[in-house]
């Protein structure tokens, strides 16, 4: 029945190629510029060059940190000299974690040092630091059903694994036991929690990430560990009782803040109606963050420079935002707030954020993909060997989730994910995995879609209010 399914929708995606064969007439001249700014951004290399320079220049860039702010003063002169207009930068309320000095070890049946990460926002262990009995499960799952008296006292270890897969769905499975894993194990009595980092690669350097803490959340420490050690912890759990010493040190300042940072390729006709695209600034401070998510900045901002070559720009005002606080959460609810007063007038909205490698597919607002635009940039973009998916684009990106909740259409230009998550959040994400073609692809991607969109009159609200309801698969 899938594969009948997945027929069906290859069948319908490709008589929707063939019907957009020949744009309309309407958008013929359209098509000739969006084709032209596609070609050219393939061999452009404004991308790289805000990639190296952000990742070599500034480094990492946690919230609350010099590097942050540094960012943000980069990220308004880099506007500035790219000649974009409407500047602003706007701050809000953000507490900031900062790490500390970490360290663990096997303490039984033999001492073997083990390579952690803390988890971002983690609490910090006393300065002795914590050794406890492990109590060791495979799954989150098999954790959450065990009895509390199998944990209570213990420093939990779950070893689950991620499943590698070019949409990254594996990412929310494995990634509960470092979203949720210390506020469950906590409850149960557990002193401390260690994981198997939240990867699809076999590397000993550990991935680190948000975990949940707040005022009102019962947490304790955690950390992830490399997938090797893990393995390692799993098969001698199967032998005898293992011991662990954890430390963890890390500070909170609660009065801190963060900054949404953007500027505006003003349109020539509408400079009213926006198309809100870009990336997010801050990074995780174990790595440079390169794919996540310099790449994504430098996507959406050389895309927009080149639109804002043209001799004339586009009817639309496209704006570039590099939003401030996604690694933690913040800057997509300060982002709303920002734009309440506006909402109507954004006419849609996307954000890169899942690296560099290239564009596999598109996904549409529901019920656009019969104008005469979203004919035009099938079109466009099926020599870059992107696909058009039926399935209505959803979950934008984590710094656009509140305007989408708020009714902003969102797009989905889908990255292949297959090795993303092999260097995320890590000291590995670094600027030599960034693949130069793979980017310049995503920048002609972004380059064409955006001004076929901001050069039409298309209305998104409209047409997803007028498409039947599809039945469910």
């Amino acid at each position: 029945m899938l594969m009948f399914r997945s027929l069906l929708t290859a069948v319908a995606a490709s008589a929707l190629l063939a019907g957009a064969a020949h744009a309309p007439q309407a958008y013929a001249q359209d098509v000739k510029t969006a084709e032209a700014l596609r070609d050219k951004a393939l061999t452009d290399r404004l991308a790289w060059d805000i990639t190296e320079d952000l990742t070599t220049n500034i480094g990492p860039r946690l919230v609350g940190s010099p590097g942050m702010e540094r960012a943000k003063d980069w990220g308004v002169a880099k506007f500035k000299a790219l000649g974009f207009t409407n500047i602003k930068v706007d701050q809000f309320a953000k507490p900031s974690w900062t790490r500390g000095e970490e360290s663990a070890e096997l303490v039984a049946p033999y001492p073997m040092k083990l390579s952690i990460v803390g988890l971002g926002r983690t609490v910090a262990t006393p300065a002795e630091g914590v050794e406890a009995e492990v109590a060791l499960f495979t799954t989150y799952a098999e954790m959450v059903a065990a009895p509390a008296s199998a944990i209570k006292g213990k420093i939990v270890v779950i070893t689950q694994p991620m499943v590698r897969a070019q949409d990254g769905a594996g990412y929310g499975v494995a990634g509960i036991s470092r979203r949720a894993g210390p506020v469950e194990a906590a409850k149960r009595g557990a002193v401390a929690l260690l994981i198997r980092s939240v990867s699809t690669s076999s590397s000993t350097v550990p991935h680190t990430g948000v975990t949940t803490n707040g005022p009102d959340v019962i947490t304790i420490p955690a950390a992830a560990l490399g997938v090797p050690e893990a393995e390692q912890l799993e098969r001698l759990a199967k032998k005898g009782p293992l011991r662990i010493k954890l430390k963890l040190a890390s500070t909170l300042d609660a009065g801190d803040v963060a900054w949404n940072i953007s500027a505006d390729i003003k349109g020539s006709e509408k400079p009213d109606e926006v198309i809100v695209i870009g990336g997010h600034l801050d990074s995780w401070d174990v790595g440079t963050g390169a794919f996540d998510d310099a790449a994504g900045i430098a996507i959406t901002t050389a895309a927009a420079k080149l639109i804002g070559e043209l001799p004339k720009h586009p009817k639309r005002t496209i704006r570039v935002v590099m939003w401030g606080s996604e690694e933690s959460g913040g800057s997509s609810d300060a982002f709303l707030a920002a734009n309440k007063a506006n909402l109507e007038k954004l006419v849609l909205a996307g954000e890169s954020d899942t690296g560099a490698d290239r564009i596999y597919s598109l996904q549409l607002p529901r019920g656009s993909e019969g104008h005469p635009a979203m004919k035009a940039a099938i079109q466009v973009l099926n020599p870059l060997k992107i696909y058009f998916d039926q399935n209505p684009a959803a979950h934008g990106g984590a710094d656009i989730g509140a305007i989408e909740g708020a009714g902003v259409p969102v797009v989905n230009l889908n990255q292949d994910a297959s090795r993303y998550f092999d260097y995320h959040h890590t000291a590995d994400d670094t600027l030599d995995k960034v693949d130069p073609i793979q980017l310049a692809q995503n920048v002609a991607a972004w380059t064409s879609f955006v001004y076929l969109v901001a050069d039409s009159d298309i209305d998104f609200r409209a047409l997803s209010a007028a498409a039947p309801a599809k039945a469910g698969h």
